[in-house]
């Protein structure tokens, strides 16, 4: 007896996977971390601004807020490529889908639909501002809680 690997169309009639559902299998789950890219980028870009501010109320988050405010103005500052905008170049290249544009997530998904097109620069800026004062905000009341407690 010769074992022979059988065809595509003969895996289909028996139940059998066959590349071309492999490939659309492989297809929809890049097509899903492109979705959860973009989720992760959005949450981010909430975070910057907003991590302070939660730091109010639940002070240990603040030791996540640094470092993800510090890697913001990296990027924005240097220019250093985003890992998550590689990450979603490479799941929409799988998916057979058109490659972000040139400013990656930004330019795509905020820049002309949460603001002007040319306002990235404003709302950078605005980001890092609420940042700042969430930190001299979360400060203040560190410093409060201190004297308070050497009168008390």
């Amino acid at each position: 007896m010769v074992n022979r690997v059988p065809t595509a169309a003969q895996n289909r009639q028996h139940g059998g996977a066959s590349v071309e559902v492999l490939q659309k299998v492989a297809k929809n789950m890049s097509f899903a971390a492109v979705v959860l890219t973009a989720v992760a980028h959005f949450a981010y870009l909430i975070y910057v601004p907003s991590g302070g501010f939660l730091a109010l109320r639940w002070p240990r988050t603040i030791l996540c807020h640094v470092p993800a405010v510090v890697w913001g103005a990296a990027v924005v500052g240097w220019k250093l490529p985003c890992p998550l905008t590689a990450l979603e170049q490479w799941a929409r290249a799988r998916a057979e889908m058109k490659p972000l544009p040139q400013g990656g997530f930004v330019e795509h998904y905020a820049a002309g639909v949460l603001y002007s097109s040319d306002g990235t620069g404003a709302a950078q800026a605005l980001a890092f501002f609420a940042a700042a004062l969430s930190w001299v905000m979360l400060a203040a009341k560190h410093n409060r809680r201190c004297v308070s407690r050497q009168r008390g």
